[in-house]
Parts: C-alpha cells; structure tokens; sequence
C-alpha cells in the first residue's frame, strides 16, 4: 500500500524543486522524466500541483498510461484542490508549516525557490488574475473582475482616466461573461463533468472511432503526391505561377498528415507516427515537427491564457487580449512580450492586416524550426532524443532541394523564383486562417485553478461549420473543439465525433460554438478590431495621462 499524502506533503515535495503531479488517487513525481518526455518539460510543468488526470488520459495512449505508476511516490484518498504551479506564478516555501488552502500557494513577483536537483521554471512577475485558492462565482465575481458602473463612466467621461483602469474594465467584462457561460467552478460541480467526460471518452473508444484507418491516410498520400505531380509537372512546362501554387497546396495538405502524426494518432505507434511525421514536416516541408510538438503541446493545456499559451501571443502584429498590453512575461518563450512602439501602431490596425500578415506565417515557422532545434529544447535524452539530428538533417536536405536546387539553379531570373518562393508560400495561408480561426474570437480569460479540462477546452476553442465535401480544404481539423477534447483522435473521425460531443455539451451545460467559415472570419475580424480599439482608447488615456 503507498503512502498516503497529505497536501502538506504535496507541498513540501513541490518546494523541493519536485515536479509532481496528481493522477487520478496517486501523487506521481515526474522530475526525472522531464528531460525525457516526448511532449516536453514546458507541458509537465504546468501541471504541477494539479490533478492532470484528464490531460494525461487525453493525451497518451494506453501503453503510455500503463507506465504511470512507475513515477508513484504516495497516494491520497480525498477530492483534490488544485495548486498553482511554479511556473504560474505559485511559490511554495520551505518549512512553511502549512496549516490551509490558503497558506499552501502564495503568489509572489519574481522569486528563487529552493532547489534540489532539477528545479522547475519560476513564473517571473507572473500573477494569476485569480487567486490560487478562489473559486469565482456569480457572487463573488465583482470582487475579483470588477467592472465600475456606467453610471461612474459617465461621471469620468470627461476627466483622466487610468488607462490601465480601462483595460482592466473591459477584461472583466469578459471574464464575467465567460464565468455566466459555464457551469459552476466549484470543484463538487467540475468533478461531476469531468465524469461525464469520462463516459464521452469511453463511448468514443467504444465507438472504434481511434482506430487507425489504411484508406483514409492512403488517401491522403495520394492527394500529397498528385499535388506535387502537378507542381513539377507545370515547373517543367514553365508555368511558375500555377507550379507554386500547387506546391503550397501540398504543403497546406502535408500539415494536416504531420498533424495527425505529432499527435500519434495515425498508428498509436509513438515511433512509427514520428518517424512519418518529421518525413513528411522536415524533409519535405522544411518544419520541425519537434518544435511544433513543444508548442502545440503547451497550447493545448492552457489554450489561450494570454501569459502561457504560445498561439495567442504574437504581438507585435496581434492581440486578442488586453491583458498583452502589459508586457507580460510569457512562460513559454521565457522572455517579456514588449508592447513596443511597432505594437502601438500595429494593434489598432490588425483587423485590417490580419490576412496580409498570415500569407507570411510560413517564413516565421521557418525560423522557430531552426531556432528550436540548433537550440535544443527538445527532449535531450529518452526515446525522443535522437529526433533532434533526424530533424536537423531534414530541415537541411528542405533548403537544399528548395531553396538551392529548384528555386536557385532551377529557375532563370530573380522575378521568377520571387514570384515561386512568394506564392508556394502564400498558398499555405488558408492553414494559418484555419488555426486561428478557432481561437482567436474566443475567451481568453484566467477563471483560476478549479476549472476542469473539458470546460477550458471548450470554452476556449470554436469549430467551423461546413459540408462533408469540403473536408478536404480544411483536412478535417475544422473541428477544433472536438480535437481540442481527444488530441489523439485521428482528424477523419472528428465529424463522427461531434454527435456525442453536442449531446455532452447539452447535458453538462457547455456552450459548443460554430459557426461557418464566413462567420467564424467575421467574429474573428470583429474581436480584433475590437482589442484594436481598446488599444486606441488606451494610448489616447495614456496621452492625456502624460500631458496632465
């Protein structure tokens, strides 16, 4: 029988320098498999102190969770409160005497925590918009999201206001919108949903809807393969335009197969899905797989926090939150995300150049490949490491038969290889519209450490909505909600999924967005033009500021 721990003892291993985790009854110290693990530290620190019972199941195949019980170091026998990671912001002191809740995790700027072997990263200046042990209710939520009445507007319309006050406004203002959208945050209330969960999952698996499917990734072998057929059909003929038009095709339909290959979901074999995966991304399409993992894996525990989820945080070209208005130190790159001068003129515009910009996002995933790589972040021992040279060695032979051998010795004039490099990669755009489609119109709001998986996700992410003939232009991943829910779940049974996922929603009381692609664009446009003009109240507050 394990020993049994109380949250005292939780504690004290987190401020050892512990990465532990809860796993359904068993507390599991993961320390010395962060250097190993597939999916990155960055992923497991962020489950440190909380029960990660959901993800771990969402995102490992059964062998994998066979093998969580080797990390065991006790067990506990009560409903666990969840705390706030060190990465996050929490601090947890040596020789605390803890004696409550709220004694457990205090949130502090900027610290040094004791440590003893591997350490965590701290979350620098880092401060949850929710204290770790509040739970936000309908009753409390004017405590901590404050929104001053329209009556005191009013009365201040004509004086000057804190600029940062605004903002702040308006951030609770959605955050008491997304707290009105979901069940209630009490952890007696998410524990009943993420039963429910549970059922879902299970009737998924039951439904034979993992299972790996020969034809449908024959077929999309075949697409790929026709594409580039076309594309050097028509270099051969000359045709530069409509050759790299075709060429950013196959690319556009390659992501959606090294997608499913990241995830593992293509055979469940972890090294057969990543071998196949970093063909198709490195050595054909000059992305490494690696580096996407590593992010995507991040984007996926803690979809669209402002401060933690690298997919939202592009400033200076974007914003979908005030709150990156602040120079927020981001956990994932480790750097603070300046609201520059560049982002000042930018932000309030975006709604205009969202489109132009993305046409370029190729260029940028080039660079965080290669910077991923020649710095290595990966998984630097374990059964992942060597997949960090296999992907040098790809992103190597991509520039080599691309860049020199088609574009450079291949193509006569410097207009012309303009014109293929320009449009093979602007044909790649409809991926980048597609991804932030489904997150960039949705709530962004800290709503603390008692919601479940299930909840965030799907109060986080929207699906699109169109005909079954049209999978193939959107590969499937249209259902981000869906996804969102079961990671591993191969792209083609999503639409069979999203049956039970609209029955589970009803009856947990979540709100399952969709919307057509054309809406979807509008909502999207529309909420960043909205941020885009926050931005503008707030310069104008910080002028008049500054002139007082």
């Amino acid at each position: 029988m394990s020993k049994l721990l109380s949250r005292d003892d939780v504690a004290e291993l987190i401020s050892n320098g512990r990465a532990v985790v809860i796993y359904k009854d068993l507390v599991l110290d993961l320390t010395s498999w962060l250097s190993k693990h597939p999916g990155g530290d960055t992923a497991v620190h962020h489950m440190v102190g909380r029960d990660a019972t959901d993800e771990m199941n969402a995102y490992h195949s059964i062998e994998s969770i066979s093998s969580f019980k080797n990390w065991k170091v006790g067990r506990i026998d009560y409903m666990w409160e969840n705390m706030l990671p060190p990465i996050q912001g929490g601090k947890y002191e040596k020789d605390f005497g803890v004696t409550s809740m709220e004694d457990v995790t205090k949130i502090v700027p900027s610290v040094e925590v004791p440590n003893k072997g591997i350490g965590y990263p701290i979350g620098q200046n880092v401060k949850p918009v929710v204290p770790s042990n509040v739970i936000p209710t309908e009753a409390n939520k004017d405590e901590y999201f404050p929104v001053e009445s329209l009556e005191s507007k009013a009365k201040k319309s004509s004086a000057i206001v804190d600029p940062q006050l605004l903002m702040n406004d308006y951030d609770n203002a959605l955050s008491q919108a997304a707290l009105g959208d979901i069940p209630s945050l009490d952890y007696a209330t998410q524990q009943l949903l993420r039963d429910e969960y549970v059922k879902l999952h299970d009737a998924i698996i039951d439904s034979g809807l993992y299972q790996f499917s020969a034809w449908n990734y024959g077929r999309e072998l075949i697409k790929i393969s026709s594409l580039f057929l076309y594309s050097f059909s028509f270099f051969k003929l000359n045709y530069i335009f409509l050759s790299a038009l075709f060429m950013g095709m196959a690319w556009q339909q390659m992501t959606f197969i090294a997608h499913d290959s990241g995830h593992v979901s293509l055979t469940h074999n972890y090294q057969l899905d990543n071998i196949f995966g970093m063909i198709i991304a490195d050595w054909f399409g000059g992305l490494s797989l690696g580096w996407w993992k590593r992010n995507h894996n991040v984007h996926h525990l803690i979809t669209n926090d402002p401060v933690h989820d690298p997919d939202i945080q592009h400033l200076p070209f974007f914003a979908v939150s005030v709150r990156l208005f602040e120079n927020v130190y981001s956990t994932y790159y480790k750097v603070v995300l300046p609201f520059d001068k560049v982002a000042e003129w930018m932000i309030p515009i975006q709604n205009y150049t969202y489109y132009p910009i993305l046409c370029f996002g190729r260029f940028n995933l080039y660079a965080l490949s290669w910077m991923h790589l020649l710095r290595g972040l990966g998984p630097r021992h374990g059964k992942a490491a060597w997949f960090r040279y296999f992907e040098l060695a790809g992103l190597s032979f991509f520039f080599w038969w691309f860049f020199y051998l088609l574009v450079y010795k291949s193509i006569d004039n410097n207009w012309d290889r303009f014109v293929f490099v320009m449009v093979s990669h602007v044909a790649t755009m409809l991926v980048h519209v597609q991804i932030t489609l489904s997150h960039f119109a949705m709530s962004t709001s800290d709503l603390g450490l008692s919601e479940s998986f299930p909840s965030r996700q799907v109060r986080t992410t929207m699906d699109v909505d169109c005909p079954e003939w049209l999978d193939f232009l959107h590969g499937g991943l249209q259902f981000q909600a869906i996804h969102h829910l079961f990671p591993r779940l191969p792209r083609h049974n999503l639409r069979k999924a999203q049956p039970l996922v609209i029955e589970f929603c009803e009856k947990v009381g979540l709100k399952y967005s969709i919307y057509g692609f054309g809406k979807g664009n509008e909502i999207v446009i529309g909420k960043l033009a909205d941020i885009g003009k926050q931005c503008s109240i707030m310069l104008e507050a910080t002028k008049k500021l500054q002139d007082h």
